[in-house]
């Protein structure tokens, strides 16, 4: 197979992905999943196997598609599966869409992550590529922190010359921080914020 055809493919292959997590994000979003752990609760019901695939490619679209805040969808992990597992299928999820956010950027550069971010955005961490000697270093530092902007990081490294195999590896070692602090700040920090009042 030729290049050519090998990088039609690819494009029309991350496409169609991208056109049917858009519709499933949408129908899902019409279903109150994104914002009200009931409705995703009920939704998931007690599957063994079909609720944590379906809460995680929710999660995988809440990273490629910013529709709702990834602490919300994060904590609702935590809420309906319970910590470990809860955790397990959050960093599962999050890993994948951050992977998935960083070969779409490759795939397609500058007028895909404008797609994603406002240009406002795009210029602020541009800047961060090109001002830092060691990038990989400064970008598995922010991933390891809860208060970095991780998606946009990931869309942004894909411009960079970061090999893939590099980026899976920071994001595999390094996320499980940030999404376990996540979760515990948001679940915990909630329940004793409900508990003053």
């Amino acid at each position: 197979m030729s290049r050519t055809i090998s990088r039609r493919l690819i494009s029309t292959t991350s496409l169609m992905a991208l056109i049917g997590s858009i519709a499933l994000a949408i129908y899902w979003s019409r279903l109150g999943l994104f914002n009200n752990t009931t409705a995703l609760q009920a939704y998931l019901g007690h599957s063994v196997l079909i609720g944590p695939i379906i809460f995680i490619t929710i999660q995988i679209i809440q990273v490629v598609i910013p529709v709702i805040p990834g602490g919300i969808s994060t904590a609702a992990g935590v809420l309906v599966f319970g910590p470990l597992w809860g955790f397990i299928y959050n960093y599962v999820g999050i890993a994948i869409g951050s992977i998935f956010n960083f070969l779409l950027a490759r795939q397609f550069g500058k007028p895909f992550i404008l797609h994603v971010i406002n240009e406002k955005t795009y210029d602020k961490y541009i800047g961060t590529i090109t001002e830092k000697k060691n990038f990989a270093r400064f970008f598995a530092l922010a991933i390891f922190l809860p208060v970095a902007p991780d998606d946009v990081l990931c869309l942004m490294a894909g411009l960079t010359e970061m090999s893939f195999k590099k980026f899976t590896w920071i994001i595999i070692l390094c996320k499980p921080a940030s999404i376990a602090a996540y979760s515990f700040a948001l679940v915990y920090g909630g329940q004793f914020l409900m508990n003053l009042f």
